[in-house]
């Protein structure tokens, strides 16, 4: 199977290993052997089943994500493979942009191009999805598809719950705003400097003469 070479979610790093527990540690828990098994057989009911299903990546037609996904789930449907292949999402996040002095709320794709598949790998499931319309690939290293990790898939998810609208940034550095609410109203400067993690940016402008630096959130400002 001829997989593409490449990771669309960057990789964490991993945490460091963690210390051999201590002589007393090791004497109390094999003073109580019992408690230890009962402990690990306990049912945790937000684990993930452990039949070899996974969440992975697949390359299609950038713009077409939603008509492969529901190509896709068509295939599953007629060739009965509802066993094997459990979900398919496009992953996606709410964006506000300001744009001729107005909100807009719009449904960004977070990765253009890419859906992701929850499936036991196979060489049927492979098949089912390989062969869909619009689908060019599996993403990996090697000769198979590469499965995400949980943390990765926890942090996607994440981002496609998340209450809080990302907020589209469309000026740099140097170019020109227009500042749309607030008391500098209408004033026109240039940008400063920008601040993500804030949502702030600093504009100068021209006020009694004199180049002055105001600080705005995102949506205050827009391109001039």
């Amino acid at each position: 199977m001829g997989m593409e070479e490449e990771r669309v979610v960057p990789q964490p790093e991993e945490g460091e290993a963690s210390e051999a527990p201590s002589a007393p540690e090791v004497a109390e828990a094999e003073a109580q052997p019992a408690a230890a098994e009962t402990a690990a057989e306990g049912e945790n009911p937000k684990a993930e089943a452990d039949d070899g299903r996974a969440w992975y990546v697949v390359h299609c037609y950038s713009g077409y994500e939603n008509k492969v996904r529901h190509n896709l789930e068509q295939r599953i449907e007629s060739m009965g493979m509802k066993d094997k292949i459990f979900d398919v999402i496009v992953p996606t996040e709410e964006e506000v942009e300001v744009k001729d002095g107005k909100r807009r709320t719009v449904e960004r794709r977070i990765f253009p191009g890419y859906i992701l598949v929850n499936m036991i790998l196979s060489e049927d499931s492979w098949y089912v999805v390989r062969n869909t319309p619009g689908v060019t690939g599996f993403v990996g290293m090697g000769d198979e598809p590469t499965p995400l990790r949980p943390e990765e898939v926890a942090q996607i998810l994440k981002r496609m719950e998340s209450e809080t609208p990302r907020v589209k940034v469309t000026f740099r550095p140097g170019e020109r705003v227009r500042i749309v609410e607030g008391p500098f109203h209408d004033f026109r400067g240039t940008v400063d400097e920008i601040d993500m993690e804030r949502g702030k940016v600093r504009v100068l402008i021209s006020f009694f003469g004199r180049e002055t630096p105001v600080e705005l959130d995102f949506l205050q400002v827009e391109k001039a």
